[in-house]
C-alpha cells in the first residue's frame, strides 16, 4: 500500500513537465502510470502551472494543491497525512537497507572477513545508520527544488548501471568471473554518478554553469553499456576457471532452487 501510494504521488509530480527534464517519466506499471497522468495533468489545468511553480519550482507541491482545490482543507490534511506516512515508511526502509549493506555486507564480510563479533556488528550498524541519514540529509539540501520523481529515476539509473550487468551476466554467461563482475559494478555505478554530476541536472541547475559537459539528463543509456563492456573485458582478461566449472550448479540453484541452502 505504501509503495503504491508513493509511486502515485511521484507520478503526479513528474507529469507536470515544468522542466524539460521532467518529461523523463519513469514507467513502473500501467494502472499507476495512467492515474499519475490524470492527476498530474489535472493539477496542471485546475491549479495552474504558474501557481505550482511559484510555490515549489520542482513541482513537488502539485498533489497537495490539487487536493486543497478539490476537497478543501480536510482533503488537503488527508493527502498530507498519507504523504507523511509514506515518506516515513520509505525513508525508514531505505535507511535500514543502506545501513545493513554498509555494516554487514561491506564491513563484516569484506573488511573483517566474517570475523566480527555481535557487539561490534551492532556498533558498526549504528554508526552506518547515522552516516546514511546524514548523507541523505545533505543530498536533500543539495538537490533542494528538484523534481522528486526525476531524482528517483537518477537513483534507478545508478543502481541499474552498477547491478544489472553483473546480475544478468551471472545468469546467462558461463565465463563471467569475479573480477569482471566486481569491475562492472564499480565502473557502472561510478560512471553513472559522474555523468549525473556533469549533466544539466547538476552542472547547470544546481552548480549554475552555463552549459553541461554531459548533455543527457539520465546517464543510464551510456553507463549501463559501459558496465556490460567492463564485465566482458574483466572476465576475459582475468578468467575464473572455478566459476566456469560451477556454472551448471549455479543454474540449477537459480532456476530450480536445487541444492539451495
Amino acid at each position: 500500500m505504501a509503495d503504491s501510494g508513493y509511486f502515485v504521488v511521484l507520478s503526479f509530480l513528474n507529469v507536470l513537465r515544468i522542466y524539460p527534464h521532467a518529461g523523463s517519466f519513469q514507467d513502473n506499471g500501467g494502472t499507476q502510470n495512467r492515474g499519475g497522468y490524470y492527476l498530474g495533468f489535472g493539477a496542471s489545468v485546475l491549479v495552474g502551472r504558474e501557481l505550482i511553480r511559484s510555490i515549489d519550482k520542482g513541482g513537488n507541491m502539485a498533489a497537495p494543491l490539487l487536493a486543497e482545490l478539490l476537497g478543501g482543507t480536510p482533503f488537503l490534511g488527508f493527502i498530507a497525512a498519507v504523504a507523511l506516512a509514506t515518506i516515513l515508511a520509505v525513508v525508514a526502509g531505505l535507511t535500514l537497507s543502506g545501513a545493513s549493506a554498509l555494516s554487514h555486507d561491506i564491513y563484516v564480510n569484506v573488511i573483517r572477513r566474517g570475523q566480527a563479533g555481535e557487539q561490534e556488528q551492532v556498533r558498526v550498524a549504528r554508526v552506518a545508520t547515522v552516516a546514511v541519514g546524514l548523507a541523505a540529509i545533505l543530498l536533500g539540501i543539495f538537490f533542494k527544488g528538484q523534481n522528486v520523481a526525476f531524482m528517483v529515476g537518477l537513483a534507478f539509473a545508478v543502481a541499474a548501471s552498477g547491478n544489472f550487468p553483473a546480475l544478468l551476466l551471472s545468469i546467462i554467461w558461463r565465463r563471467l568471473s569475479t573480477t569482471g563482475a566486481a569491475a562492472s559494478i564499480v565502473a557502472g555505478a561510478v560512471l553513472a554518478t559522474l555523468l549525473i554530476i556533469l549533466s544539466p541536472t547538476v552542472w547547470v541547475d544546481i552548480l549554475k554553469h552555463q552549459q553541461a559537459i554531459f548533455p543527457l539528463n539520465n546517464p543510464a543509456v551510456v553507463s549501463m553499456p559501459v558496465g556490460f563492456a567492463v564485465a566482458f573485458l574483466g572476465s576475459l582478461l582475468f578468467p575464473d576457471r572455478q566459476a566456469e566449472v560451477k556454472f551448471e550448479e549455479q543454474q540449477l540453484r537459480t532456476y530450480l532452487a536445487v541444492r539451495a541452502e
